[in-house]
């Protein structure tokens, strides 16, 4: 059994770690073998290096195999979601596309969790409705089954995340367990729609779900927003492509970044994130809304729908108001 000085010792000599080595560290940090010196100094050197696919996806398993598990009984099911830290503050982006999708007919397991560098994540604003967040397994799929989603906050489901949660706040640098938000959605769905802040990130990921098997889209625009903010040009990879996107392209025009920022405080974000669903939001607050659920729904149909057509499709949805009847309904049955 290797310790974690043999483990350092290796991150010293520059080699990388295998996916069941990162995984077996990860099965030790919650069983508290490790002092945290030895996991400061582990998850700084990971840092320095550069993570590798394999030693996050180690991450991954170990977090999802000390978690509790959320299988769902529907078959194709999508999660949208963004790397965070971009410091563009925007409004909760991701989570309206969400109920877009599912106002459309589509099926969506929504991971998320507490903002922490911005001013309303998407368990705040779900959370300022008055839903109450559960890890009730029958409770979840008749959410998803009576309403086309169910939301996952991520605090009750990864056990492994408050064995380190004190370092990573200690360190107040980013580290790998800042990538794995993304990819340890309990109920492991077979799409997922991600915005990251940089390529880097992008070629990361990209390996990633490769590994994992999924359909998938990865968005950034190009300023650094981690979603699809049409401020302008944007990069979207896929299963099926790799292409850069002006907003034009998509019929759009370029919106202000401060028309897209969540407002001073978590009541403000609520108010834009509503207005949205309700179609009375700003025509820029809509289109960016619109264009991250299109790409969702593209990845959900395999491709198979040019973007005009999803685009479309999303636009219906919160036209013919069947996105807000979705969220009221999601509401109900969470309250």
């Amino acid at each position: 059994m290797q310790t974690m000085k043999d483990i350092l010792n290796r991150m010293l000599n520059h080699e990388e770690l295998t996916r069941e080595e990162t995984k077996n560290i990860l099965l030790g940090i919650t069983r508290s073998e490790y002092p945290n010196e030895q996991i400061t100094a582990l998850l700084t050197g990971l840092q320095m290096r550069g993570i590798t696919v394999d030693e996050l996806l180690g991450f991954r398993d170990g977090i999802l195999e000390t978690g509790v598990p959320v299988p769902l009984e529907c078959d194709r099911y999508i999660d949208v979601v963004g790397t965070g830290g971009d410091r563009k503050n925007t409004f909760n982006i991701s989570t309206t596309s969400c109920f877009v999708i599912a106002g459309a007919g589509y099926k969506v397991a929504k991971h998320g969790n507490y903002a922490a560098t911005s001013t309303s994540g998407a368990s705040n604003v779900i959370a300022n409705h008055g839903v109450q967040f559960t890890n009730d397994i029958d409770k979840l799929n008749r959410c998803i089954n009576e309403c086309g989603i169910v939301y996952l906050h991520a605090q009750l489901f990864a056990k492994a995340m408050k064995f380190v949660g004190p370092i990573r706040k200690a360190l107040q640098f980013p580290t790998c367990f800042n990538l794995l938000g993304p990819i340890v959605n309990p109920s492991k769905p077979q799409c997922q729609l991600l915005g990251v802040a940089n390529l880097d990130q992008m070629r990361l990921y990209s390996n990633v779900y490769q590994k994992i098997g999924i359909d998938y889209g990865i968005v950034n625009s190009i300023d650094g927003y981690d979603e699809i903010s049409l401020t302008g040009n944007f990069k979207v990879t896929t299963n099926n492509y790799e292409r850069i996107f002006k907003p034009s392209d998509l019929g759009f025009g370029i919106t202000k970044p401060e028309e897209l920022r969540a407002g001073a405080d978590e009541k403000e974000a609520k108010e834009i994130f509503d207005s949205v669903l309700a179609n009375t939001a700003l025509p820029a607050q809509k289109d960016v809304v619109l264009a991250n659920a299109a790409f969702a729904i593209q990845v959900l149909e395999k491709g198979k729908k040019e973007i005009d057509e999803c685009i479309d499709i999303a636009r219906e949805s919160i036209d013919s108001g069947k996105a807000l009847a979705t969220f009221k309904k999601f509401v109900e049955l969470n309250s």
